[in-house]
């Protein structure tokens, strides 16, 4: 009892460090597993705190003692003049990071800085330092469309529905973003200017019919002009005039006027190509004819020659007896002119009855003659028992007839 009187029967600390044999090895046991249940278990945040803590020079006085003593023993300040040049390398890592970015293909960035247009960066990867510059991305390939519409007042005072679109692309990225507060909106109203400028100098016909190009040309035109001074770095690529009808009151008379339209138009094509179909006929026509009459010239041309050269050959027998070649040549005439003359034959012993001339059909019988004759072809009225009476003087050359009927 006496060498167990100075011992606590519960084995504090502080008051016996003896231990029992046969209980080392259950301690080393013991001591062994909670040094691995240590190993195993997560690290304590609390314990990283202080031990970070110490390293900067802000580790607690006199180091840290077991029971109540803890909550009582005051901590140092931190040392910030070893904290802050890594606090501020570290916001500069983040600052620095943060300053990256990426422009696509078909973008260019307007960089502002400190809210003043700066610089246009090209597609890729581009670093802005963050909180000075802002970047604003345009797409400059991108082809944009815009449609207006809308009842609008014609020259001729009609009231027509139109409906437009126009096509687009940012060429100047800084000028597209600051030129105007809305390049769009402006592109937008800008287009519905000067498509009812041009609609109201032209007539509603001319609207509906065939002026629809001129519509287009005129607008864009027109739109060019009034977007110039405004400088909004936009590009008209193209303008489409969509559609134009009168209002629905009056749709079914103009739709009447188009259709006669279109067939005026229809006949004038078939009128065209009945001519084309025509026209190398008419002129073959026409060279046959000139041929015809180049030949007709030539025959008379040679029957006179040929005239003059026989009246030549009767030239010495006319000096050598006038009166009979007058009278041959008279007779030759006059073959002539009865072979394609119309005749009535009269009996001269009808004493004075009256003759009905048949003046119709031999004025009809005439026209159907195909030969003309270049003497008067009035019916002649002849007397076979009359005979002709020839002058006596055979002397005279005068070409005197005495007369040809009694």
């Amino acid at each position: 009892m006496s060498q167990n009187s100075g011992q606590d029967p519960w084995g504090k600390p502080g008051q016996s460090n003896e231990q029992k044999p046969g209980n080392s090895s259950n301690n080393g046991w013991d001591s062994n597993q909670n040094r691995g249940n240590q190993e195993q278990s997560p690290p304590d945040i609390e314990e990283i705190f202080n031990n970070l803590l110490k390293k900067l020079g802000g580790g607690k006085k006199g180091g840290q003692n077991n029971g109540s003593s803890n909550n009582n023993t005051p901590s140092t300040p931190l040392n910030w003049g070893k904290a802050l040049p890594i606090v501020v390398a570290l916001g500069a890592i983040v600052w620095g990071a943060s300053g990256f970015y990426t422009i696509k293909e078909a973008e260019r960035g307007v960089v502002l800085r400190f809210g003043e247009l700066h610089s246009i960066v090209q597609p890729g990867l581009n670093w802005k330092p963050t909180f000075v510059d802002k970047v604003l991305p345009v797409n400059v390939e991108q082809v944009k469309e815009l449609k207006t519409q809308g009842a609008m007042l014609t020259q001729d005072e009609n009231m027509v529905k139109v409906e437009m679109t126009v096509q687009y692309r940012v060429q100047d990225p800084a000028k597209y973003r600051f030129s105007v507060t809305n390049a769009d909106d402006s592109l937008n109203q800008a287009t519905d200017s000067a498509l009812r400028y041009v609609i109201g100098h032209m007539t509603m016909n001319d609207i509906l019919t065939t002026g629809r190009a001129v519509v287009r040309e005129n607008t864009w035109k027109a739109l060019n002009e009034i977007i110039k001074p405004y400088d909004m770095g936009l590009d008209v690529i193209d303008v489409n005039f969509q559609s134009a009808h009168p209002p629905e009151e009056v749709k079914d008379a103009f739709d009447d006027a188009i259709k006669a339209q279109e067939d005026e138009q229809r006949f004038i094509r078939e009128a065209e190509a009945y001519a084309r179909e025509r026209e190398p006929i008419a002129r073959g026509d026409a060279q046959r004819i000139l041929e015809e009459a180049t030949a007709y010239k030539d025959r008379i041309v040679l029957d006179a020659k040929g005239e003059v050269e026989r009246l030549q050959r009767l030239l010495p027998e006319f000096k050598a007896a006038p009166n009979l070649l007058r009278e041959r040549l008279y007779i030759q005439t006059m073959e002539k002119v009865m072979a394609n003359t119309p005749k009535i034959m009269l009996d001269g012993n009808n004493g004075n009855n009256l003759t009905v001339l048949p003046l119709e059909q031999i004025m009809g019988k005439r026209n159907e003659s195909k030969v003309q004759s270049a003497v008067d072809s009035t019916p002649v009225l002849t007397q076979p028992e009359n005979q002709l009476n020839h002058p006596k003087n055979n002397n005279t050359a005068e070409p005197v007839r005495q007369g040809r009927f009694n």
